[in-house]
């Protein structure tokens, strides 16, 4: 399977912002995380992430032309208010699951609510990095069900 995993702003910071909530491995650290659990699944994964709304759209939007099997998708902050990236995963109909590193419920109320969510097949949140890995198996079953 070909998965895209996209991190939006500020996800480049891991490990160093508020380590409390995120944790204290890098960024780095997480991605090669999830692309040596991609391979070891047999999958070809390919990592983005931009401090750019419309950098994000233009990744989706070049998974569908490259024909990607799935997205793991963490906005971060553009969860809460980016109807464009909404409207972007809607419009590729490609497998999105949406990730947090924390448990966006448990935390200020503005971080309870998504709009990129509804665009997804689910939602995977509070389960750090392994919420990557739970994304690529959410994928994997929605494949099989196909």
């Amino acid at each position: 399977m070909k998965v895209m995993v996209i991190n939006g702003p500020n996800l480049n910071m891991v490990g160093v912002r508020e380590k409390g909530i995120y944790g204290t491995k890098s960024f780095e650290d997480i991605c090669e995380y999830i692309r040596e659990e991609g391979k070891k699944r047999g999958h070809e994964i390919t990592l983005f992430q931009s401090n750019c709304e419309g950098e994000i759209i233009d990744e989706l939007q070049k998974a569908y032309f490259e024909n990607y099997d799935g997205i793991i998708i963490n906005p971060g902050a553009y969860t809460h208010y980016s109807y464009a990236i909404h409207d972007a995963i809607k419009g590729i109909n490609i497998d999105t699951v949406e990730v947090h590193l924390s448990n966006v419920h448990a935390r200020e109320d503005f971080r309870k609510k998504s709009v990129t969510a509804p665009a997804c097949i689910g939602q995977m949140c509070g389960f750090g990095e392994d919420g990557y890995i739970l994304a690529i198996k959410a994928l994997e079953l929605k494949k099989m069900s196909k």
